[in-house]
Formats: structure tokens, C-alpha cells, sequence
């Protein structure tokens, strides 16, 4: 009968400690193969619809009022505005989309607001980079400026996707999307218009007429929100607005 040799004990764990670094460097080299997440985010669950641009959410054990950064809907529960124009269509497109879903959410530098809500960029899905068909296709802010029910609202330093931002609100208002197909002024003569009559949330729908205040230094789309605060409003054309040296307002940016 054949005898086998005795395995030593010290040769025994030279080969345990040889397969354990063996399973080390096979989990270390699948880990560097996960890709890495594209942008920071915080998992949330949809409670409640607030109106158009903000909700309530519950992150983690807490629920959080979330304001959405870069977009600004039209009232439907303001104390002194009431309900304005297309707010009720972006206050129900918001409800549809997001009730009860789970979402994602995105902070920037500042990550609330005076109300002490969350101000957060709404993601669907996570994206697997950061680039223009991602922004369209995954992230809610975006389907509200693209589909015209909000209008961009840039307030530093929460700034990221501005420049993304500013082309989609283009793209909604020269296709007359949502908000953008409504024209409240086609048959207001270019003169002097109460500024009560001007709502922040409607869109200007000529390309050649802006609108200056008695003392201001800069021309403005006729929604800008800036103008609410004068109580006239002038209607000029782009070329006498620059013949007269205004400058183009920087809120709602109108073209040089």
C-alpha cells in the first residue's frame, strides 16, 4: 500500500495565505471594472405634487420639500397671483410624471433655499455620463423647459446645466410648445403697457419688440420677471432699443 506524505502545517498556510492574495487581486481588478457613477445623487420616493416645479419627497426617513433648480412654472397657488396661464397643464404634466416614482436627485453648490427647501436637478434614471441626449431623455427639469412648461429661472451659483438649459427654452419657445403657443398681446399697439398686465410667466412671441421701463438702462423679453417691479412698461423695437443704448437685460437674456 502506497504511503502519501504528510502535508507540513507551515506549507499548508503558505498555500492558504497564496490563494487568499490570489481572490484579493481578482476582486480588486472586477471592482475597477464597475464603472463609476457619472454624478452624485440622492435616491428619493415622490409623495406629493406640489405644482409644476416642486414636491415633496421623503430622502431617507425624512420628507422634503424639493424645489426644482433652473425651471420656474406658471403660479397655481400663489396668495396674490392666483392661477396663471398654462399653470394648471404644468402643475398636472408634473403630477403624472413623477407621483409615487422613485427619482434621483442632484444637488448643486447650494442646496437650499430661504424656505428651506431642497434644491435639487430631477433625475428618472441615472445617467451613464453627463451630455445632451442623457439631459433630454433622463432628466425632468429638462422635459419641463423642452415640452414648454417652464421657462428658465437661473439663480447663482446653481448653475450647472444653463448653458443646456437655455438651448432647450429655446427650442420649446421657436416651436411654440406649451406655454410658448399662447399670445395674450398680438393686438397690443407698441406703447406704454401696465406692468400688472405683464405675467413673468408668459412668453414673448415676437422676435423684433422688447420692452424697457421709463428709468431703466436695459430692454427685456415682455415675460421677464424683472419688469413686474416698474409699474410702465415701454414697448421699443430691438433697433431703437440699441440705437438708444440699452443693453440686453440679464435675466431673461434677450438676443444683441
Amino acid at each position: 500500500m502506497r504511503k502519501f506524505k504528510r502535508v507540513k502545517p507551515k506549507r499548508n498556510r503558505q498555500l492558504i495565505a497564496y490563494i487568499v492574495v490570489v481572490l484579493l487581486a481578482v476582486l480588486v481588478s472586477t471592482i475597477s471594472l464597475i464603472p463609476k457613477p457619472a454624478i452624485k445623487t440622492i435616491q428619493a420616493q415622490v409623495v406629493r405634487v406640489v405644482d409644476g416645479d416642486t414636491i415633496e419627497a421623503k430622502i431617507g426617513k425624512k420628507i422634503e420639500k424639493v424645489r426644482f433648480i433652473g425651471v420656474d412654472t406658471p403660479e397655481t397657488k400663489h396668495p396674490t397671483k392666483g392661477v396663471e396661464p398654462y399653470g394648471k397643464e404644468a402643475s398636472a404634466y408634473t403630477t403624472k410624471s413623477l407621483s409615487k416614482k422613485k427619482i434621483f436627485l442632484e444637488l448643486d453648490v447650494q442646496q437650499r433655499d430661504k424656505y428651506g427647501r431642497v434644491l435639487a436637478y430631477v433625475w428618472l434614471s441615472l445617467p451613464s455620463t453627463v451630455n445632451d441626449a442623457q439631459i433630454r431623455s433622463k432628466m425632468f427639469n429638462a422635459y419641463l423647459l423642452l415640452n414648454g412648461y417652464a421657462q428658465l429661472m437661473t439663480i447663482p451659483p446653481n448653475v450647472k446645466y444653463v448653458d443646456y438649459f437655455r438651448k432647450y427654452q429655446e427650442e420649446a419657445r421657436s416651436k411654440k410648445r406649451g406655454l410658448w403657443s399662447i399670445n395674450p398681446f398680438a393686438s397690443a399697439p407698441a406703447a406704454a403697457i401696465p406692468a400688472s398686465k405683464l405675467s413673468p410667466q408668459l412668453p414673448d412671441m415676437t422676435n423684433e419688440t422688447f420692452y424697457v421701463t421709463p428709468t431703466g438702462k436695459k430692454y427685456h423679453y415682455r415675460n421677464c420677471r424683472t419688469l413686474t417691479r416698474s409699474k410702465t412698461v415701454i414697448a421699443i423695437s430691438k433697433r431703437d432699443s440699441l440705437a438708444k443704448g440699452y443693453e440686453p437685460c440679464g435675466v431673461c437674456k434677450p438676443p444683441r
